[in-house]
Parts: structure tokens; sequence; C-alpha cells
């Protein structure tokens, strides 16, 4: 992974979460935008992704979270002129240092890179979640052959607490709250732990 130039990073404000090995796909038409994705493709760099506090993802620059998540582009397609369809995957969470907006209406971030999930097993009392986990993946499979066409990126890793955490709160319905919530969550077994809650709350389990 190529390291973010001098602190900055591009800032892409969207009304979703994104968490680290997330699939994201995106539809890219704004000028700022599609110039930013030049930029980082030519140079390998990756973009932020903040959840939108106020404002909309189009026009006038939007307020956004703190924490966000870097996303590393792995596929592009030009479907019509002047619209970019991209294949994002998040990678690091990042704390937002500072801001400012170029001319152009992009944000740029001086921002502090978040040390990643510490690699903990799932512990018996939430194994639960590592089983629906599975049963999702093997839904996936049927659904779509193509393994880079599924909406959760390899590699897998159903042994990891933090891994398993973070494609659930992909897939259940969490309002956008409480995925940043959880996404900012440092301890990776608390993260599971609340998820598991909540299928337990909601009967999945």
């Amino acid at each position: 992974m190529n390291q973010i130039s001098s602190e900055e990073l591009p800032i892409f404000p969207l009304g979703t979460v994104l968490m680290p090995g997330g699939v994201l796909p995106l539809r890219i038409f704004e000028t700022r935008y599609t110039d930013m994705v030049r930029r980082c493709m030519a140079g390998g760099l990756p973009f932020g992704v903040c959840l939108i506090t106020r404002g909309n993802e189009v026009g006038t620059p939007a307020d956004h979270e703190s924490v966000g998540c870097t996303a590393r582009i792995v596929d592009f397609d030009l479907e019509q002129p002047g619209v970019l369809q991209l294949r994002t995957v998040g990678e690091q969470r990042f704390r937002v240092l500072s801001t400012r907006v170029q001319q152009d209406g992009l944000i740029m971030a001086s921002v502090d890179l978040i040390k990643h999930d510490q690699i903990l097993k799932i512990p018996e009392t939430l194994a639960a979640c590592g089983v629906i986990m599975r049963a999702l993946l093997d839904d996936l499979a049927r659904r779509e052959p193509q393994a880079d066409r599924r909406m959760i990126a390899e590699p897998y890793d159903l042994n990891s607490a933090g891994w398993v955490a973070n494609r659930l709160c992909e897939f259940l319905p969490l309002d956008m709250g409480t995925r940043q919530a959880l996404m900012v969550l440092e301890d990776p077994l608390q993260r599971l732990a609340m998820v598991h809650q909540f299928l337990v709350d909601h009967q999945a389990i």
C-alpha cells in the first residue's frame, strides 16, 4: 500500500459508513471527484470516506464525521462519457486533524491513521456471529459466482472478531449513526459483542 503523501488525504463525504475491508461501489460524475479519482489511480493512492453530518453528497462540500476510512480503488469502468463506476475497498481508519477546501470544492484533510484492529479470535460466547457470517458468504457465492463482483471482498477471515464484526455491520439494518459508532470502536471484541447483542435483540440468534 502506498503511503498517504504528507498526511494529506482527499475526503469524499458520503451518506454511508465504510468499514475496513468493506466493499463500496461508487458512481462518480462531479468534476472534483473524477479529478480526485484520476490522481489517486495515477499515484496508487487511497482517498478518504467520511459519513456526512450535514449537507449532501453533491454540490456544496458537506460537513462530515471526524473519523473515516481510506478507500482503495480496485476496479473501474467508464459506463458513459463523464461517469466513472468504481469498486473500492476500505483499508484503514483515520482521524481528521484539520481540513481545507480547494477551489474545485474538494475537501483535503490532514489525518492521523488509526492502527488496524488487533487480530483476535472469536470467543465461544460470540460464535453465533461466525456461523451467520459463513451462511451469508455461502449465500453470496450462490448468487454471484464471480468473487470479484461480490459485496464482500476476499480474503475472508472467519476467525477474526474484527473482520466478522465489520462485515455484519455492513449487512445488518443498522442506522448510520450506530454503524459509525461501531466503526470507531478500537476494541474488535467489543464491536462484535455489540453486533451479537443486536442479533439477540432482533431474535436472529
